[in-house]
Order: C-alpha cells, then sequence, then structure tokens
C-alpha cells in the first residue's frame, strides 16, 4: 500500500500533517443552516476536512419492526428500530453538493461514507476526493469493489471488524489496482469507555498491513486522539456539533467547537514534539553541552605541585579536561602555577 498520497489538494500519510477530519454524521438535525454553521465551526476549530454520510433510510436497511431490525444492544439507541433511526439521522442528498461547495470554499475538502452502490454513483457526480467505508460495511465486498475502481483513496473504520475482515477488505482494493488506502482504527461504542480503545494496535495493524494508518475516535474528550500521534496516526476523525445540549443521535458523543480546536493544537503540538527518531542534539543542545562537567582546579595550586582530589575536582562547566581523565591525571603535577577556577588542560600537567 502507498504511504503518502493525496485527498483532494491535501497530502496524507508519511511525513504529511496530521489529516483532521470533522464527521458531521446526524449533527445537524435535519437543519440545513446548522450543517453550513458546523462547516464554518470546523473550519474555524482548524479540521482539514469535513466528512457527511450517504444513505437513505430505505437503502441501509428495511422498514422494518422484526426482532432483528430492532436496536437492543445497549446502545444509546436503544429502543428504536434502525430504520427509524436512520430517518432521524440521515443527510438529505439535495444538501451535499451544497456542503461540499461550501466546505472546498473554506479551503477544506469534503467527502462522505457511502452505504450503497447509488450513493457512491451520487458521490462520484460530485467527484468527491475520497471513500469513507465504515465499519459494518467492511464485509460489504461488492461496495468496497465498486469504490476501489474509481481509484481514489478508500478510508476502511475498522470497528467491529475481524482480522479477516480487513484482509479481505484490502485484498479487494489490490486487485482493483487501489494502494492508497487509510485503515482507522476505532471502537464501535459511543461512547468508547477509554478501556477498550487499546490504542497499541495501531503500530500492530500498520505493521501487519503495511498501510497509512488513522483513528476514528469516539471516545470524549481529547486526550485520545492526541496521544495516537505518537503511535504514527496520520489521520484522525471526530464527531462535530455545535453543542452536546442540541441533542440528536450522535450529539452525546460528540465534540463541540472549543474542544475540537484544543484536540487540533494539541495534535499540531505532538507533530512538533515528536520530532526526529535519529538521536542527535539540537543545535540549543549542542550549546547547552558545553555547560556539562569537566576537571577543573578547585583550589591554586604551585608549579611542581601533584594533582590530588584536594585541588582538582569534576565540576560544571564544560571548558576543562573530560572528566574521564580524572583518575589518569591524579598524581601527575602542575607544568605551571594553576589559579583557583582554571578548567584543566593537558598545557597545564606534567608527569
Amino acid at each position: 500500500m502507498n504511504k503518502e498520497f493525496t485527498i483532494g489538494s491535501h497530502s496524507v500519510g508519511n511525513n504529511a500533517p496530521v489529516f483532521i477530519v470533522a464527521e458531521m454524521s446526524a449533527n445537524h438535525l435535519q437543519d440545513y443552516g446548522r450543517a453550513v454553521e458546523i462547516i464554518h465551526a470546523a473550519k474555524e476549530a482548524g479540521a482539514d476536512a469535513v466528512k457527511l454520510q450517504t444513505y437513505r433510510p430505505e437503502t441501509i436497511t428495511l422498514d422494518s419492526e422484526a426482532s432483528c431490525f430492532q436496536i437492543t444492544q445497549g446502545t444509546i439507541w436503544d429502543g428504536t428500530t434502525l430504520y427509524k433511526l436512520y430517518e432521524e439521522a440521515y443527510t438529505p442528498w439535495d444538501w451535499q453538493p451544497k456542503l461540499m461547495e461550501e466546505a472546498n470554499r473554506l479551503g477544506m475538502e469534503c467527502f462522505s461514507s457511502p452505504f450503497d452502490f447509488t450513493a457512491v454513483d451520487f458521490m462520484e457526480s460530485m467527484n468527491m476526493p475520497a471513500y469513507k467505508l465504515a465499519s459494518y460495511e467492511i464485509n460489504d465486498i461488492p461496495l468496497i469493489r465498486k469504490i476501489a475502481r474509481l481509484h481514489k483513496p478508500v478510508i476502511f473504520a475498522t470497528g467491529i471488524a475481524h482480522l479477516e475482515d480487513i484482509e479481505r477488505a484490502l485484498r479487494v482494493c489490490r486487485e482493483e489496482g487501489n494502494e492508497n488506502v487509510v485503515l482507522m482504527k476505532c471502537v464501535s461504542s459511543y461512547p468508547t469507555p477509554y478501556e477498550d480503545i487499546n490504542l497499541n494496535m495501531i503500530p500492530t495493524l500498520g505493521n501487519m498491513f503495511d498501510c497509512v494508518m488513522g483513528l476514528s475516535d469516539h471516545s470524549m474528550g481529547t486526550a485520545v486522539a492526541s496521544g495516537s500521534i505518537a503511535l504514527g496516526i496520520k489521520m484522525v476523525e471526530k464527531h462535530l456539533t455545535l453543542r452536546r445540549s442540541d441533542g440528536g443521535p450522535d450529539g452525546a458523543f460528540s465534540m463541540e467547537p472549543e474542544e475540537f480546536a484544543e484536540m487540533v493544537k494539541n495534535i499540531r503540538i505532538m507533530e512538533k514534539a515528536l520530532g526526529s527518531s535519529d538521536f542527535h542534539l539540537t543545535e540549543k543542545q549542542e550549546i547547552e553541552h558545553e555547560g556539562s562537567r569537566s576537571l577543573f582546579a578547585v583550589k591554586d595550586i604551585a608549579k611542581g605541585e601533584a594533582l590530588t582530589p584536594e585541588n582538582v575536582r569534576s565540576i560544571r562547566p564544560g571548558n576543562g579536561l573530560h572528566t574521564m581523565y580524572y583518575e589518569q591525571i591524579l598524581g601527575q603535577h602542575a607544568a605551571r602555577d594553576i589559579s583557583r577556577g582554571t578548567p584543566l588542560a593537558w598545557n597545564l600537567i606534567t608527569d
């Protein structure tokens, strides 16, 4: 898999800055003006992209009251059916070209998660720059194949994926000649308890599948997303709303704009702090190294007088002989008078 590629005008992977995505999901609350406001909030908070979801209730499930369509898995959506949830949560399709245009006008990318063939075709009509596969679709091989054939970046959530699901999905991409893949570590639990996140899986998955790694984080707060950068994450996605108290299907676990901005700031700090993996001192550290210990005369020493632990010590700064010569010079003699506070040098010492 390619280790760096572009989504729109943004580079993703390798040495590119972390690509930060604001997931709108259902937080528009069926209000177009609010959707636009979320896009502006994302820009102000420092997001690189806004992500939508492209489906209609009837394209993602059936309108049925049968038990298998009831939500009873201990989620925040328990007590309703899949169809009714998606009926409330979906983003109207006629909004999406206008939302994408608004995001692009602000300098952000806009892409979406499709949930069936018609959604892919609709997204292609807008020339969206990337495709995100939700974790529940990672086993939809026909959908993955259709997307992979477009040769645009494919972003896989892995929230419910077994290893064989990931292997199969990536194999389909390779078969279609699409090597631009991001694998998103995530947990499909809303909000996600910290102890279930297992960030240490990130380098494991990265090494196993040799692709760009991302994080789709559903936990509360900024700590998890910020900390993940140290493990090699190159894309971060978080839900964004205006205020959690506004409600909606995803409001309870979404970030508010101030929190999103704090997360972006911390991610950018982490990027700077990580720096290089090669061991070397910075220019400032090299200057500071001069303040390390060395050998000094700590008493006046007359010419011919022996050097002893009483008149020679290892002290700061580093102007004198290296401390590794301490035992070697003890018992030797001063070549001339040496004043207290003089850094020792070989021309001051004789046998």
